[in-house]
C-alpha cells in the first residue's frame, strides 16, 4: 500500500470535535491557534444550516475559539454553492433559518413559493406543518427537491430533535421524490470547500465525530480521516461499519502535533 501524501490542509468537524452543547472541547482552542500559526489552510464545517459563517465566527469567538470567517463551511454555503452550478439565478421555496436564506440570496436566487425551481429544505427549531405542506404540493408540481443535510436527529441541552433528514422523509413519504443531500456525507461537500481553500484531497485530512458523515466524506473525497471520540461515535460502534477512519484518537488534543 502506498504511502499517503504529508497533510497539508486541514477540513475538521465543530460539534462533537471543537465544541459540544456550547463549551469548547480540550485542546480545541490550542488546534486553532496552531492551524492560523502554521498558514495552512483549513475549514470548520458543519452540517447544520442554521447560522451563516459570521454568526457561527462570533459564536465560536465568545467560547475562544478564533475562526476566521472565511475559514467556516457550512451545508447551507455547499447547497448554495451547488444550486449556482445547476441553475444559476434560480428561484426557491425555502424552508430553513437565516444560515440558509442568506447564502441562496447571496448568489442571487430569489425565494418564493410560486411555482419555484427547487424547493430547499434545511434546519430550523420550528418547522411548521404548513410550510410542509407547502412544500409537499410545489414538489408535486414540479419543483425539484434538495435539503441541506440528512441528519435526522440535532442535540440539544434538552436532548436529541428531528433534523432535515426526518423531515425530509417525511416529505419524500408524501410526495415519491427523494431529496438530493447537498452536505456530509455528500463528498460534494467536502470537495468544494477544498476548492474554497484551494487544498488538494491527496494532502488533505478530515477530522470528525461520525463515521456515517464526517469519515464516510472524508474517504469518498479521497481524504485521510482522524475519528476523535469526543462525540457521537462510540469505539464499540466503529467495527459495525464496513469502512475505518484512517486513525482513532481519544480527542482533537490528540492532533495538535500533527500539524
Amino acid at each position: 500500500m502506498s504511502e499517503r501524501k504529508p497533510i497539508e490542509s486541514w477540513l475538521t468537524d465543530m460539534d462533537g470535535v471543537l465544541i459540544h452543547e456550547g463549551v469548547p472541547i480540550p485542546g480545541a482552542d490550542a488546534f486553532i491557534k496552531k492551524l492560523r500559526e502554521s498558514g495552512r489552510p483549513f475549514l470548520v464545517l458543519t452540517n447544520n444550516s442554521i447560522y451563516t459563517a459570521r454568526d457561527l465566527h462570533a459564536r465560536l469567538q465568545r467560547m475562544g475559539l478564533d475562526v476566521p470567517v472565511e475559514n467556516i463551511w457550512t451545508s447551507a454555503l455547499a447547497t448554495a454553492k451547488f444550486l449556482d452550478d445547476q441553475r444559476p439565478g434560480g428561484t426557491a421555496y425555502v424552508i430553513g433559518e437565516a444560515g440558509l436564506t442568506t447564502a441562496l440570496h447571496d448568489i442571487g436566487y430569489v425565494l418564493t413559493d410560486h411555482e419555484p425551481d427547487y424547493v430547499v429544505l434545511g434546519e430550523t427549531r420550528t418547522y411548521s406543518f404548513e410550510a410542509m405542506t407547502k412544500a409537499v404540493r410545489l414538489i408535486k408540481g414540479g419543483a425539484r427537491f434538495i435539503a441541506t443535510n440528512p441528519d435526522e436527529t440535532g442535540p440539544s441541552t434538552e436532548g436529541p430533535l428531528p433534523a432535515t433528514g426526518a423531515v425530509a422523509a417525511l416529505i419524500t413519504k408524501a410526495t415519491g421524490k427523494q431529496p438530493y443531500f447537498a452536505g456530509k456525507p455528500n463528498p460534494l461537500m467536502m470537495r468544494t470547500g477544498l476548492n474554497a481553500i484551494g487544498a488538494h484531497s491527496e494532502t488533505s485530512a478530515m477530522i470528525g465525530d461520525r463515521m456515517d458523515t464526517d469519515v464516510l466524506a472524508g474517504l469518498e473525497a479521497g481524504m485521510q480521516t482522524f475519528l476523535v471520540l469526543t462525540g457521537l461515535t462510540t469505539p464499540e460502534e466503529i467495527q459495525r461499519y464496513p469502512y475505518r477512519p484512517s486513525k482513532i484518537v481519544d480527542s482533537i488534543a490528540d492532533l495538535v502535533d500533527r500539524i
